[in-house]
Order: structure tokens, then C-alpha cells, then sequence
């Protein structure tokens, strides 16, 4: 009781902060301690109109917000029906109570994040999730290891706006729930898949592409049944892919990057580190790209637009490349760096892509040496 109580009277002193912050932001307003407004004076953060309420739980931690909604049915209410944003990462006992009573309350949730250190959530609370959180666009499940299909067949009916999901670390998710998944949330733009080895598999990845066609980021780290199939329907289904990770993807083959190459013009990000079938034949094809897609861009080098084509490709332990394969394609994208403080070309474990520079890196080293003025 005295530790609730302990933490009722920080949250307190927490809003009255947070009031006192932003009617110094108003000051034109305030005189002797008070806050004139249409309809009356403000002297107590108890007395202030919903509207100034929301702008002021906006300046706290999400746990003060909770605090503050409990306040009165009033503020329950503003704040309820206010609040688009939550995170509950910092909760590190019972997340999944909290969820099942929160998630009838904020119904107009945007942005959902329930990252976890320690595995908490169930599936009832993703259930409560999908139940009355229609509105929800952005949400994080990553590290929930008690998570079953049944959380993603519920999202799938619930919460069909959702444009981006994080469910890395998720290992229980079968791919048969992932494709159910994908069928009902066609607006999904960003989807990380780190680590899911279960769930990540051709099948999926080919509803993923039937489905998912505003897809821009996908993370497969290390999902290991990933094969040329399923990317390759990545590549013709999602041709907005804009950031693609494939490291530790044992089974790829050039294939998989050169459809990525061919078929998604806007590609920034490409990560391949592990991915040991990758040979010089997948470089050159990236490197042509820009000449397929790009040919206006191509017509003269002083003409290249850096903001276009790759800005980080991670080719590290794909000890199969060899420098003048690698050079075409750093030659090709100027914001591919190897200079110091801007690698954005990563070949770690690559011993024998040692000579391959960007072009800035190579003004540098050609730059000549100033000498001073000789003395007479």
C-alpha cells in the first residue's frame, strides 16, 4: 500500500511539473500564480479543460498518463478517447493485466509498443488488442515467447490497419498464421520477421507478396528456411521494397538479388551479411540496375543523383566476391561509403575486398599534398 501510494504521489508531482512547463509556455496569459481563460482561471492542473489536459499528458511518461486517467471519470474519458500513442516496454510485471484493462479504455490507439525483456503477453491480452483497438496502425510484440497463432488470427480480424509489425523474436508463429495474417492487412509497409525461423518460410513470403503490395521494409534476419522462391515472389509482389534484410539467409542465391535488383527500382537498404551462395554475378546485376532502371540518371556521372539507389549493403563473410565485382557496385551508388565514419559498404570478414574504395575515399587518398610557401 505505501509502495502505491508512493507511486500515486509521484505522478502527481510528474503533472504538476508538466502543468507548471506549460503555462510558462502560455505566460502571456498567467498572473500571480494563475491562468486566465475563456470561461475562468486555471490555478490547479485539477481544475484545467480536457482540451489543455491532453496537451499536457502529452509532455509525461506514458505511465503517468495511465496514472492520470484515473483520476476522474472526466479525465479518464478525455484521456481515453485522446490518446493515440502508448508504450508499456517499461512495464516489467503484469503487461498482460494492464493490456486486458487498458485496451477496452484506449480504443483510439495509433501506435501500439509492447516490447518486452521478459516474456509477459498471452494471447487474450492480443485478443483485447484486436477486440478494441480497430484503429491501430503501428504495433510491437517482439520477444513475446508466449505468444501462439491464435494472437495473429486475432489481429488479422481486429486490426486490419496495421502498416507495421514487429514480431521478431516470436518463434511460436506458424507461417500458415503469418499468410492468414497478411490476407487481411494488405497496408502493412513495414514488416520485421528477425529471428521468426518457424513462421518466415516461402509460403509466407509468397502471401506476403500476393497480399502485401505497399510493402517497403522487411527484416528476415537469420530466418534460415528462406529460399530463392519466397524472395523472388517478394521481389515481383512488393516492388516498393525499399529496405530488405536477408542476413543469415543460408539458402539464397544470386537469384534473390538479382530479382530484388531487377524488380524493386527504389531499393536503399540490402543486407546479405552470411548469405555464402552470393557470388559476383549478384553484384554486377545490382550494379546494372541503376543503368535499367535509372538510364537519365546514368547519361553522365556528374549528373548521378545520390538520393537514388543503394545507401547500405552488408555483403560481410560473402567470401565468395571478389574486389572488381564489388568496386562496380560502389563505383555505381555514391552513397555507398568506405571511408572512415561513413560505412555504409560493410565487408567485414571479406579479406580480399580490402582494395575496394568509394570514390570519395579514393579523392582523398589522390588529393595532393600542400606544401608550403618556399621561403626567399
Amino acid at each position: 500500500m505505501v509502495g502505491k501510494e508512493k507511486q500515486g504521489a509521484t505522478g502527481a508531482e510528474d503533472l504538476n511539473l508538466s502543468f507548471e512547463k506549460l503555462m510558462m509556455l502560455g505566460g502571456g496569459g498567467r498572473s500571480g500564480g494563475k491562468v486566465k481563460m475563456e470561461g475562468g482561471v486555471i490555478t490547479d492542473w485539477k481544475d484545467i479543460p480536457m482540451e489543455l489536459l491532453l496537451q499536457i499528458v502529452s509532455l509525461v511518461d506514458d505511465q503517468t498518463v495511465i496514472m492520470a486517467s484515473g483520476v476522474c471519470r472526466g479525465w479518464r474519458d478525455a484521456i481515453c478517447l485522446g490518446l493515440t500513442h502508448l508504450s508499456l516496454s517499461w512495464c516489467t510485471k503484469n503487461m498482460n493485466n494492464l493490456v486486458l484493462s487498458l485496451a477496452p479504455k484506449f480504443t483510439k490507439l495509433q501506435t501500439l509498443i509492447l516490447r518486452q525483456d521478459k516474456p509477459q503477453l498471452e494471447d487474450n491480452a492480443v485478443e483485447a488488442i484486436a477486440n478494441f483497438c480497430h484503429d491501430l496502425q503501428i504495433l510491437d510484440l517482439s520477444k513475446s515467447f508466449k505468444l501462439s497463432d491464435d494472437s495473429l488470427y486475432a489481429l488479422a480480424h481486429g486490426c486490419q490497419n496495421l502498416t507495421k509489425l514487429n514480431i521478431s523474436g516470436c518463434p511460436a508463429f506458424s507461417d500458415v498464421a503469418l499468410a492468414y495474417l497478411t490476407s487481411y492487412c494488405g497496408k502493412l509497409q513495414v514488416l520485421n520477421l528477425c529471428g521468426c525461423v518457424k513462421t518466415a518460410t516461402d509460403r509466407a513470403l509468397q502471401a506476403i507478396g500476393r497480399y502485401c503490395n505497399q510493402l517497403q521494409s522487411l527484416n528476415l534476419g537469420w530466418c534460415d528456411n528462406v529460399s530463392d522462391v519466397g524472395v523472388m515472389s517478394l521481389a515481383y509482389g512488393c516492388p516498393d521494397l525499399r529496405t530488405v534484410d536477408l542476413c543469415g539467409c543460408v539458402l539464397i542465391t544470386d537469384d534473390s538479388v538479382i530479382a530484388l535488383a531487377t524488380r524493386c527500382v527504389h531499393l536503399r537498404s540490402l543486407g546479405l551479411y552470411y548469405c555464402q551462395n552470393i557470388t559476383d554475378r549478384a553484384m554486377y546485376s545490382l550494379a546494372q540496375s541503376r543503368v535499367k532502371n535509372n538510364p537519365a540518371i546514368w547519361e553522365s556521372v556528374k549528373g548521378r543523383n545520390d538520393e537514388e539507389g543503394l545507401k547500405t549493403l552488408n555483403i560481410s563473410q560473402c567470401t565468395a566476391l571478389t574486389p572488381s565485382a564489388v568496386q562496380a557496385v560502389c563505383d555505381t551508388f555514391p552513397s555507398l561509403h568506405t571511408c572512415s565514419g561513413r560505412h555504409s559498404l560493410i565487408t567485414s570478414g571479406c579479406l580480399n575486398l580490402t582494395s575496394v574504395h568509394c570514390a570519395c575515399a579514393v579523392q582523398a587518398h589522390r588529393s595532393p599534398t600542400i606544401l608550403p610557401p618556399s621561403a626567399h
